[in-house]
């Protein structure tokens, strides 16, 4: 059986994907409506070991005042699964993984709370 590949595309440290970018306008609605208090992308840095950190796309405070880090993929690789794991165990921040679903399944995001 064939593997399959993917290209991993890279962006410059602050440039949002189409996935993220459209995201962002769906977080900038909840801001709107009050639902959260801020965002900011990749505001955080958090250290899990010596030389390895995880980024998480957005850093989001609810309207109860929790910080949420919510991670925007469009495919996981197990590397970026396991920092969000290992993150969640470290730090007393909220873990959301999100991802979007396809127009034909209805359109709108997946969510996966770590």
């Amino acid at each position: 059986m064939k593997q399959a590949m993917y290209a991993l595309g890279r962006l410059k440290v602050g440039a949002m994907n189409k996935t993220e970018a459209a995201y962002d306008q769906h977080l900038a609605g909840l801001q709107h409506a009050g639902q959260i208090l801020w965002r900011r992308f990749e505001g955080l840095k958090l250290r899990l070991a010596d030389n390895t950190f995880y980024t998480p796309d957005f850093a989001v405070m609810n309207a109860e005042g929790v910080i949420e880090c919510h991670e925007v993929k469009g495919y996981w690789q197990d590397d970026a699964r396991a920092k969000i794991k290992i993150a969640a165990d470290q730090y007393p921040f909220r873990f959301i993984a999100i991802k979007a679903r396809t127009k034909k399944s209805g359109g709108g995001w997946e969510v996966e709370a770590f």
